[in-house]
């Protein structure tokens, strides 16, 4: 007998949820959750003997085909009890209708307690929200079964945040009643499970005889094995793969073959670009072509999927929010028992057609969806990942868990997990408190005062310029505490007494700065930066986020971490959270090292303290005799805007009368179409089109030195939007000319980074710059060879990468580079062409 399991919870705030969607409240439900665990263990120590805390239930419902596993755990049942509160409540509700049952002569009966703690003046709350009596019944139901009841009792508990006050509202209802209403609220629950067990029934024949698309390339199947077995042992695996591997398919094709014999029942599948995300849904319509039925979501963010000009999503803004609950579970089934997978433009059309906001209705997709495609914040930032599968009460799920692009976690993971709180926006804060006049909570002013002086004494203890590394800022959080209660004591009033938006901005910092400080450990640095502006920060910064990467990696059954440039594989096993026990592989490349030739500029370098009109000179003619030895499309990644602006200007001067030439410049706030546009002059579409020759534009994307169809040289930023993520095959793009060696920026926060590594004994140098450097010059060489057919040149134009610390940090198939010089490359280049 199949078995479909949930949890009280879950099944009642999905079928008895209901009013309006409102995003003007705390910004960590688990944070919450944990606030209110609090109160419920204070009352539940106030209670006697007949009082049992935290009783777990446990019902099996036949629905024919499968049985129903419904699972939960009440806050506290007592026995033989009789509620102080109850003449009064008997005397208000005489009769009450018959959801709540019939009040009768006071009796002894066993009672289940459910707990709710809420930041409303309970004074104001007149009856149970319904999803909240609904969740006490079923445990109710349950007690009556297990125990033989001819009647029971439910009393829910109401407790003030702050105040700690308490209102209790009591219920009884005999054996037939509760029995009633459970059987019908599992009835309408049915009508969902059936639709999943019947989907279950085409999926998982479907896997089985799923083939493999294409003729599997050199190492692709070996590389799809070694998924399956990490999958099945349930282990991470760090996978380095060049492009044209094929690794996309190589991960997924598996990881749904494992969904198919059971290993796990659900895949995620995250990226930090949109593109990637993309390639990831075009590979599973790929399967799906071969018959696989699989339905996956493709999460978009709130802002880009919104269907108002502005996007605030609360019922006074949004006629999407208003109501939102009342309808979304009609949209819902409607969407999962007609369309074969949830992308943008579909969510888009439903939330339209049943006036939802469709940002909410793809996040409750997920429940339904075999695979869920996202950005990385979905399953790994505390304030956003999704709490029914990565929160700390969700424990761990038959997930697989699949992470490309991984080497751009680590960045990520330290914002997601840092946080910071600037002294000059409480005063704001306090400014706007003293102004509004309709409405205000009477401590907030003081708590306010409390965290600026908390802060203006750290601020005194810092330097007058650069970063100060601190203590724990207890007194700080503790203010931060009480300033956000007082908020959230503010926005349980909000409907009739709004919050001014950029009070609500700094509740949210708040709460974000609450939620990380709880995670401080030996992994974080404190400090404190006097800035220029005369702004005062405090900051709490994650430097090694691989503890809290972990944990979240630890809900699934199994992470697959893949890139292209993934060197050092050790460096990123460490800092994204791998253990010993974890693998790794390194994947050859498939492709012919006879259609790619690697040379090094030994005479040529990008360091601060050479750069110099001679030397711009000589990049800019390693840039042109690259170009005269083949005819074609090139990309020459820069160090940074302001030094690729510099060989843009000089390349011009000295080359610009070319007419074979043409360049294009990447411009350093683009739009969606700019971006698009630039691309297409690659493609073929476009180019050579201009009525401004050897002009630089401030925010144009199309710049150029002439207009004659010819070379396009495309000059970018090392990191940046084209260096990683983009497909340019065959002619499109035959070349790469690299500027130096890709290190970031000198700078405070980068020199704490190499000051913690250091102190661990590692190389702070190589974790804080030479290691991110030497993936941005792998991922903008990744960009020339996409296909088995492409033939193509990297140029890498700085003469450190002939050291030994960066020659070891070559991939294998880099073996065979040569070293040269400005005499020489052009020579090198056209043997190089002559074979082709």
């Amino acid at each position: 007998m199949r078995e479909i399991h949930t949890s009280v919870r879950n099944m009642v705030e999905f079928i008895f949820r209901s009013g309006d969607l409102d995003n003007r409240g705390r910004g960590s439900a688990e944070q919450a959750m944990q606030e209110g665990g609090r109160l419920h263990r204070m009352l539940q120590a106030k209670e006697g003997t007949a009082y049992q805390a935290e009783v777990g239930f446990k019902y099996i419902y036949s629905a024919g085909r499968y049985d129903i596993y419904l699972e939960g755990r009440a806050d506290g049942t007592i026995t033989n009890y009789v509620p102080k509160e109850w003449q009064s409540d008997f005397e208000q509700f005489p009769l009450l209708s018959p959801e709540y049952g019939i009040m009768k002569e006071p009796e002894p009966l066993t009672y289940v307690d459910e707990i709710k703690s809420t930041y409303r003046n309970v004074a104001h709350i007149r009856e149970p929200e319904r999803v909240h009596l609904a969740q006490a019944m079923c445990y109710a139901y349950m007690i009556t079964e297990r125990n033989e009841l001819e009647r029971v009792g439910v009393r829910m508990t109401y407790i003030q945040r702050g105040s700690r006050e308490a209102r209790y509202f009591h219920r009884t209802f005999s054996r037939s009643e509760i029995t009633e209403w459970f059987m019908d609220t599992m009835k309408e629950y049915q009508r969902w499970t059936d639709y999943m067990y019947d989907w279950e029934e085409l999926k998982l024949p479907s896997i089985r005889a799923v083939p493999f698309p294409y003729d599997y390339r050199e190492g692709q199947k070996e590389l799809a094995s070694g998924v399956y077995r990490t999958i099945f042992h349930e282990k991470k695996l760090f996978l380095e793969a060049s492009t044209g591997t094929g690794k996309t398919l190589a991960v997924l094709y598996p990881s749904v073959k494992a969904v198919g014999q059971g290993l796990a029942n659900m895949i995620f599948y995250v990226t930090g670009k949109t593109v990637t995300a993309a390639v990831a849904a075009d590979t599973l319509e790929l399967l799906r072509g071969g018959g696989l039925q699989f339905k996956d979501v493709m999460l978009t963010a709130r802002e880009k999927i919104c269907l108002n000009e502005v996007c605030d999503c609360n019922p006074a803004a949004c006629p999407y929010a208003k109501g939102h609950f009342d309808r979304v579970n009609a949209c819902l089934y409607d969407m999962i028992t007609h369309e074969e997978y949830f992308h943008r433009d579909c969510i888009q059309e439903y939330a339209r057609r049943y006036q939802v906001c469709p940002h909410e209705l793809s996040l409750d997709l997920t429940d339904f969806a075999d695979a869920v495609i996202g950005d990385y914040n979905y399953a790994f930032d505390p304030h956003v990942y999704l709490q029914r599968f990565f929160g700390a009460a969700a424990g761990r799920g038959k997930y697989i868990l699949l992470v490309d692009e991984a080497h751009n976690l680590l960045d990520r993971a330290r914002d997601m997990y840092s946080a910071v709180l600037v002294k000059e926006r409480v005063l704001t804060a306090r400014r706007l408190v003293r102004e509004n006049i309709s409405y205000t909570v009477e401590s907030l002013e003081k708590h306010l005062n409390r965290l600026n002086k908390a802060l203006l004494a750290l601020k005194k203890q810092c330097n007058s310029a650069g970063l100060t590394v601190l203590e724990e800022p207890e007194e700080v959080y503790q203010a931060v505490e009480k300033v956000t209660e007082d908020l959230d004591s503010w926005l349980a009033e909000r409907d009739r007494h709004p919050m001014p938006r950029e009070l609500l901005d700094f509740y949210f910092e708040l709460s974000h700065f609450e939620l990380i400080y709880r995670l401080l450990n030996e992994k974080y640095v404190v400090y404190g930066e006097n800035r220029e502006n005369g702004e005062f920060w405090l900051k709490l910064f994650n430097v090694d986020p691989s503890a809290n990467l972990r944990e979240c990696m630890d809900r699934c059954r199994s992470s697959i971490l893949f890139s292209a440039t993934f060197l050092p594989i050790q460096y990123y096993k460490e800092l994204l959270g791998g253990t010993k026990e974890d693998y790794e592989v390194y994947a050859e490349s498939c492709f012919s090292r006879e259609k790619r030739v690697l040379l090094v500029a030994k005479d040529v370098t990008s360091k601060y303290t050479r750069r110099n009109r001679g030397e711009y000179e000589k990049i800019a003619c390693y840039i042109h005799r690259t170009v005269l030895a083949r005819q074609g499309n090139y990309m020459i990644f820069c160090p940074s805007y302001a030094y690729m602006q510099e060989i843009f200007h000089v390349y011009g001067e000295l080359f610009g009368e070319d007419e074979e030439i043409s360049c294009i410049v990447q411009s350093e706030r683009m739009s969606e179409e700019e971006r698009r546009e630039f691309l297409d002059r690659f493609r073929g579409n476009g180019a050579g089109q201009t009525d401004a020759p050897d002009q630089l534009c401030e925010n144009g994307v199309i710049q150029e030195v002439t207009g004659v169809k010819g070379s396009l040289l495309g000059f970018c930023v090392q990191g940046g939007i084209f260096s990683e993520g983009i497909d340019l095959a065959g002619d499109s793009l035959i070349g790469a000319i690299i500027i130096g060696t890709g290190l970031p920026q000198v700078g405070q926060e980068k020199e704490l980074l190499r000051r913690y590594f250091d102190e661990k004994g590692e190389s702070g140098f190589d974790y804080a710059y030479r290691f991110p450097g030497m993936n941005k010059v792998m991922q903008a060489a990744g960009r020339v060879i996409r296909t088995r057919d492409d033939v193509g040149v990297i140029v890498l134009l700085d003469e450190r990468f002939l050291q030994g610390q960066y020659r070891n940090l070559f991939p294998r198939e880099w073996d065979n580079y040569q070293a040269v010089d400005l005499n020489t490359v052009q020579g090198k280049l056209e043997e190089f062409w002559d074979g082709f």
